[in-house]
């Protein structure tokens, strides 16, 4: 128990500046290459997790699993590994940790034997009450043989007393609270699930005969499935052969999804409703260049979250975009991670200043979020060394000033910096000449939404606001590694 425990205190204590991706989660039926289509539906979603991937895949008698350490495409470009998963039903999972440490055991699809046949399981998001379900299910004699909380829905389906599997599942979700996206494959079945306030994504996609499942709909392009439409918050999908059953066990919501999906986590090509993200990032730059008051020289992104809204900024304003900094993209975190001497380098190895481009001028630098402030400390510092005049930091979001707990991985709020300094503070601490955070009212003008007209759907912009839709009951006060102790405590009693 100690051990997990250290090393989910040391996980915290060297959590990267930038707010984490989701997990992402793929699924398809009646395909006859299941496997390789997954394949390239999680190499298209490999940014929403790099830590592990899996599929599962079932042939009509049994189940087949590949769950393997790194990124897609070192894992699944063999013939030989994909033969091994047998059947036209499959369902992936790329994984980044949020709670459980980074142990194969941990990496998802998750698998069980039920009275109804056996189930996979893939999870994108968070459980709010995983730990009280936990300890139930312990006490009630379950065994667990991971720190994930993506068990904890496994064993509720597996306990449940009902006798068709689809009602397992209802059975399952009616006791679970959070952010959550699922995919499910049974003997008989994919099933996908939305949370009732659908805070994670999940898509559904047409390739011929066969239905898809996916956290974005860049994950469908990959394969040339058609995006048919989104689950709604909510929902259960069942997708039998080539029929798709839509059952809402739920009272209706009002849909709140995840503003990051919008400011960050999604691939820039990705749908969210009705448009790309990139669209929605450039509508995100042109309302803070509305509310900026300060005149520069040249448009300068931190690549490669800041690309699009410094380009919406540039041109609402007439100015020039210009690439200030150059991003190594061959960084890995195994890379940076051997030795103090290497991470004392720190953004050095992924970033670096384009000095002739912003030798003696005044900068407007642009990204889409603060966290920490680390890595802007940094950046602004690289900039004066290489002869920036002025740089004026222009962030496209509001002050993150809340943490999360529905599957992403922040800081707590002791260290989040907007929680505890004013924007003047925050400016002389990473070195700029001015500090300016978009607006909440600017931001929900920028994706679509008015924060003014209840009639408007809202988004689950907790990061900013403190409302949290569903209420992180686990929780004890602010203190992250306490949650996460009795999370590894549960696992090991």
């Amino acid at each position: 128990m100690k051990k997990h425990i250290k090393i989910l205190k040391k996980k915290l204590r060297t959590f990267d500046p930038k707010i984490k991706e989701e997990c992402g989660i793929f699924g398809i039926s009646n395909a006859k290459d299941a496997s390789a289509l997954t394949a390239l539906g999680l190499h298209a979603l490999q940014h929403r997790g790099q830590e592990g991937c899996g599929i599962v895949t079932f042939d009509g008698k049994q189940y087949f699993s590949e769950k393997r350490f790194g990124l897609v495409g070192d894992n699944f470009n063999k013939e030989k590994v994909l033969n091994n998963l047998k059947g036209d039903y499959a369902i992936g999972h790329n994984r980044y940790s949020t709670t459980g440490e980074n142990t194969l055991r941990n990496i998802q699809p998750f698998f069980a034997d039920t009275n109804a046949g056996g189930i996979g399981v893939a999870h994108n998001g968070n459980l709010t009450n995983s730990i009280s379900l936990r300890k139930k299910l312990v006490e009630d004699g379950a065994i667990f043989y991971t720190t994930s909380d993506t068990e904890t829905i496994v064993q509720l389906i597996a306990k449940s007393k009902r006798v068709k599997t689809i009602d397992k599942v209802v059975d399952a979700i009616f006791q679970i609270q959070g952010g959550y996206a699922l995919v499910m494959l049974t003997q008989t079945s994919l099933i996908g699930v939305r949370d009732p306030f659908g805070i994670r994504p999940l898509v559904i996609g047409k390739l011929k005969n066969s239905y898809v499942l996916a956290s974005e709909t860049c994950a469908l392009d990959i394969i040339g499935a058609k995006f048919i439409r989104e689950v709604d918050n909510g929902e259960i999908v069942l997708i039998e052969n080539d029929k798709l059953q839509s059952i809402k066990p739920f009272p209706q919501k009002k849909v709140r999804p995840c503003v990051f999906e919008y400011i960050y986590f999604a691939r820039p090509d990705s749908i969210l409703d009705n448009k790309t993200a990139y669209e929605h990032r450039k509508n995100l730059g042109l309302e803070l260049a509305k509310e900026s008051d300060v005149d520069a020289d040249i448009i300068v992104p931190v690549p490669d979250s800041g690309n699009a809204a410094a380009l919406g900024f540039a041109q609402y304003l007439g100015k020039n975009f210009e690439l200030g900094l150059i991003r190594n993209h061959y960084v890995g975190r195994t890379f940076i991670e051997p030795s103090q001497k290497i991470r004392s380098l720190g953004v050095k190895l992924k970033l670096n200043a384009n000095k002739s481009t912003i030798k003696n001028k005044k900068i407007i630098l642009i990204d889409d979020s603060l966290v920490r402030g680390t890595t802007s400390h940094k950046i602004v510092k690289m900039l004066y060394d290489a002869g920036a005049k002025e740089v004026h930091v222009k962030i496209a979001c509001p002050e993150i000033k809340y943490p999360d707990f529905y599957g992403v991985d922040t800081p707590t709020k002791k260290e989040l910096l907007a929680a505890n300094k004013t924007n003047d503070e925050i400016c002389n601490y990473i070195g700029a000449k001015s500090l300016k955070f978009l607006s909440l009212n600017g931001m929900y003008r920028a994706i679509g939404f008015d924060k003014r007209n209840e009639n408007y759907p809202q988004l689950t912009d907790h990061y900013f606001t403190g409302d949290y839709p569903v209420k992180p009951i686990d929780e004890l006060g602010d203190n992250k590694v306490t949650q996460l102790s009795l999370l590894s405590s549960a696992s090991n009693n």
